[in-house]
């Protein structure tokens, strides 16, 4: 490191006022460097809703511990979480719940959440649609899943697919393709990446396309791009060909 030297007059003071400045800044470049923040992803051992706090740490070389709670342990563990409810983020020993409450969050850190107020704001208005597009279908989808089985859930689904995901996501899913237009950069912002694309794209990937593939290719093949070119992102080639969580 190079240091420059500052001349001291014998009775300890500086010469002058240039020499103060320098000695200031000789001091702040010395200072002992900051702890570096430590997070922790506190999820189970599944995609859900910590998949895309996975995504944006991966895509933004973030180095953090994956701490996976088992559905057996997880009785003994709740009281120790905020409201009860995974996934949450442990930020150098501070909690930090609700998912799209971590993924603006690490947005703000790592540069992914809009380019001005306006865009932040924009972002933050599509999290709020796509988290009433995500309840509305879901039904649908746990049902498939077989979760009928432990009661919470009820339908047969096949009706639950006329009655219910055709009709909601003829309404809902037009919408995406609509930003998707409007932004005009391949992303749901029209500045580019942004945390929400991570959100929806592993949403489509994991849950729609899981199930509806034909239905996304044949009436959404903008949002099937849209799903593509986030997954293709360099950045995330490493991590998705080692992912553990399916």
């Amino acid at each position: 490191m190079k240091v420059s030297s500052v001349r001291i007059r014998s009775d300890g003071k500086l010469g002058n006022l240039e020499q103060h400045i320098q000695h200031l800044k000789l001091k702040r470049r010395i200072k002992s460097p900051s702890k570096m923040t430590e997070y922790k992803l506190h999820y189970f051992d599944l995609r859900g809703l910590g998949e895309a706090i996975r995504l944006i740490f991966a895509y933004a070389n973030q180095p953090y511990e994956d701490r996976i709670i088992s559905m057996e342990d997880w009785p003994d563990y709740k009281p120790n979480y905020k409201y009860g409810r995974l996934p949450v983020l442990e930020v150098d020993g501070k909690q930090l719940a609700q998912s799209s409450v971590i993924c603006r969050y690490l947005g703000e850190k790592f540069g992914l959440a809009g380019k001005d107020e306006w865009e932040r704001a924009h972002v933050n208005e599509i999290i709020d649609f796509h988290k009433d597009a995500y309840s509305d279908l879901a039904p649908y989808y746990y049902r498939l899943l077989g979760y009928g089985n432990k009661g919470l859930v009820q339908g047969d689904p096949a009706d639950l697919r006329k009655d219910l995901f055709l009709p909601t996501s003829a309404r809902h899913f037009p919408q995406y393709v609509r930003l998707l237009q409007e932004s005009g950069s391949g992303f749901l912002a029209p500045s580019g990446l942004t945390f929400v694309d991570f959100i929806v794209a592993d949403y489509f990937e994991h849950w729609v396309n899981k199930f509806e593939p034909e239905l996304m290719k044949e009436k959404y093949p903008e949002i099937v791009a849209f799903v593509d070119k986030v997954h293709l992102l360099p950045e995330l080639q490493h991590y998705l060909k080692n992912r553990r969580h399916e």
